[in-house]
């Protein structure tokens, strides 16, 4: 891993600690338990997961920035067949029940 990529990574963290802590939603459930006697500690854990994108994935990134039409990455399609959702023109692996 790159000093940089450590760098991006240290960001992105960052950037989810300040969401949380500028969260109005958040601070108000947090200020009516404390109106109800109890102290708030909150201590989230974050997993970041970074996939290595292969050349042709990268092209892909590269053509939809700039607005041309891109297919679905494999993660992509994955994600999508693990939630029972099929995309048209894409082959199915065999492992699909056929319950969309």
């Amino acid at each position: 891993m790159t000093s940089r990529l450590r760098e991006l990574i240290q960001q992105l963290g960052e950037a989810i600690h300040e969401s949380v802590i500028e969260s109005e939603q958040i601070a108000g459930v947090v200020q009516d338990i404390r109106q109800h006697g109890f102290d708030v500690l909150l201590m989230l854990e974050a997993t970041i997961g970074l996939n290595e994108v292969a050349a042709k994935d990268a092209e892909d990134a590269e053509s939809e920035a700039a607005g041309e039409e891109a297919p679905f990455t494999q993660n992509d399609l994955h994600f999508l067949r693990s939630l029972r959702i099929s995309v048209e023109g894409e082959e199915e692996d065999g492992d699909e029940t056929g319950d969309a």
